[in-house]
């Protein structure tokens, strides 16, 4: 069997990022992707120049064009409509509780790529970079996942590994909070991964565990019961388009 063509593996990676994606700047993508500036500028020529890719201007934004867009070959229908649905849900909730939502996705055995996300209109609030990835372990939505998939204590511990944590952390005291968000349906993250950020999630029912809903707010601000309260509200958030 002929081995991988590397190129058009990177530019299939562009063409679902941007399926995922509001439209993304050149250093956005390589961002998300891993590619360098060079690599990433020849690959997005190409797509433009095949049609595939359209450069929205001003603002240097690359998105799908509208063809491959409206096909939908690039996301499972029903994946689509699920996040599609999600959307106003979420900006409807980043209001309410005054927080930065996030719909994160399983992109790979190691990382996680968020696909979608929404802001308050607080004068303070958490950014997040549309497409951003981080590693599968990492911060609430990393702990969430190992709470539902329930992949054992090695895979648990390499995840953990594989994570630059910002504040100290024992791999006994991360697995006990994967158990605790096993229990109760959500997985708290206090500034552990990002100091100075507290961060709640929940899994959305959907084969293999695929997505995550997260809520970001300050660390320090909300009290336990609070937070507690923030996370049974973003499981609701979670199972509401599946119920």
């Amino acid at each position: 069997m002929a081995g991988e063509v590397r190129s058009v593996s990177q530019a299939f990676a562009v063409l679902r990022l941007l399926a995922d994606s509001e439209p993304l700047t050149l250093s956005d993508i390589g961002r998300s992707l891993g590619l360098g500036a060079s690599s990433c500028f020849n690959l997005l020529g190409t797509l433009v120049a095949e049609g595939a890719v359209v450069r929205d201007t001003p603002g240097k934004r690359y998105r799908l064009s509208d063809g491959w867009a409206q096909a939908g070959l690039l996301r499972d229908g029903d994946a689509r409509r699920m996040v599609d649905a999600l959307r106003p849900l979420m900006a409807r909730f980043a209001q309410e509780h005054e927080v930065t939502t996030g719909l994160w996705q399983v992109a790979s055995r190691d990382r996680l790529q968020l696909v979608a996300h929404a802001e308050s209109k607080a004068v303070l609030r958490i950014h997040l970079a549309q497409g951003q990835r981080q590693p599968l372990g990492g911060g609430a939505v990393g702990r969430a996942i190992a709470a539902v998939q329930a992949p054992g204590e090695e895979e648990v511990a390499r995840r953990f590994a594989a994570v630059r944590w910002e504040k100290a952390i024992a791999l006994a005291d991360y697995s006990e909070q994967v158990r605790v968000a096993s229990r109760v349906g959500f997985a708290v993250d206090d500034g552990y991964t990002h100091i100075g950020i507290c961060t709640l999630a929940a899994v959305v029912p959907w084969p293999g565990a695929e997505y995550c809903v997260s809520a970001s707010c300050f660390a320090g601000v909300r009290k336990a019961a609070d937070l507690a309260s923030l996370g049974k509200a973003l499981v609701d958030l979670a199972q509401s388009v599946v119920a």
